[in-house]
């Protein structure tokens, strides 16, 4: 049986700039298409940066024009791709986003459901649990805080996972704790976990990069 090669981006935003962050991840994604992947999850919100206080401005719908070249790429390079966005809600509500852009032209999107404390004086949480189809694999999508809500990881199981995907703004100081959760996930569930971290700092935060399976 033959596996997908998956890849995770840990990619460097640029504060607010939605241009020149989308040539990144044109770039990230041609990429991994070289190096044969057939998925490619970047980290939380990394279309804008990790940037709160810009976020409502920022604010996107899954369908704004200005993401078509990734959903053209995806197809072309049958790659398909995860990344990090804000998202406008109901009622002007503006959520963490992770939208998935599928080799078949498909578009799902995903809204972070456990805000870290904070967050909600900005961000709605989600209600939906995310899957997405690769070939015959189910993953399992989260972005950051979700995974450490123990819960969260359970139902990705039981719904019968083949891969944890966690898109993630973890800090130097973060890191060895999140990474245990994380590996803790993979061994209690025999759940594999990719994970995409920001490659620099981004929204005030350091970033501790040193993304991986």
């Amino acid at each position: 049986m033959t596996f997908p090669i998956l890849a995770a981006a840990q990619f460097c935003s640029r504060r607010g700039d939605i241009q020149h962050n989308l040539s990144g991840h044109l770039a990230f994604m041609q990429r991994a298409a070289e190096l044969g992947a057939s998925y490619l999850l970047f980290p939380e919100l990394s279309l804008t940066g990790y940037e709160p206080d810009l976020a409502r401005e920022l604010a996107l719908l899954a369908d704004d024009a200005r993401l078509a070249p990734l959903a053209a790429l995806a197809v072309k390079l049958q790659l398909t791709t995860t990344v990090g966005v804000p998202l406008r809600g109901p009622s002007d509500s503006v959520l963490i986003g992770a939208l998935t852009f599928t080799a078949a032209g498909d578009v799902i999107a995903y809204a972070k459901q456990y805000l870290h404390p904070g967050e909600d004086a900005v961000f709605t949480a989600g209600n939906q649990d995310c899957y997405l189809l690769l070939d015959q694999h189910r993953i399992g999508l989260c972005v950051c805080a979700d995974f450490s809500h123990a819960e969260h990881a359970q139902r990705m199981a039981q719904g019968g996972a083949w891969l944890y995907a966690a898109s993630v703004l973890i800090s130097p100081g973060g890191y060895e704790y999140d990474a245990g959760l994380l590996s803790g996930h993979a061994r209690r569930h025999s759940l594999p976990v990719l994970m995409a971290n920001h490659g620099g700092a981004t929204g005030g935060w350091l970033s501790a990069g040193r993304s991986g399976l």
